[in-house]
């Protein structure tokens, strides 16, 4: 499996994306996050224990950092940033992916949906960067 550049340019684009989205609303707006992360009536963090705007901010600044690094590698030359950014994702994703995996007790059945797609989604999308180039785009 590979992957083209068009397909690498899209993948990145989401995970900047999603990183922004994230890391905006909690860096930002850190009560807000707490409150009612991911939006759409769910919370998926007020639940996990008490506010603590630190961590909070910290995280939303985690996502931003992984963001910015999407957007560079969107228009850099060349797989050594797509690359390094799906190592960044995948690293984040899969123990991010395994703590809610393991904490899924108690949850309604779409918070315990919506926690399985959109981490182990995020998960997958670090994982696709690292797919090698399509032979004819090595450079």
């Amino acid at each position: 499996m590979s992957m083209n550049n068009i397909s690498r340019r899209i993948v990145l684009a989401i995970t900047a994306a999603m990183g922004l989205f994230v890391g905006v609303w909690a860096a930002a707006f850190p009560q807000g996050f707490y409150d009612s992360f991911p939006g759409l009536g769910l919370m998926w963090i007020s639940i996990d224990g008490p506010f603590n705007e630190h961590l909070i901010r910290d995280v939303g600044a985690l996502y931003l950092a992984i963001a910015g690094a999407s957007i560079y590698a969107i228009f850099a030359r060349g797989l050594g940033a797509t690359r390094a950014v799906g190592i960044a994702w995948t690293v984040f994703g899969a123990p991010h992916l395994a703590y809610h995996l393991g904490h899924l007790e108690g949850l309604a059945p779409m918070d315990v949906i919506g926690n399985v797609v959109s981490l182990g989604g995020s998960l997958l999308l670090g994982i696709l960067l690292l797919l090698p180039a399509r032979v004819e785009e090595k450079k």
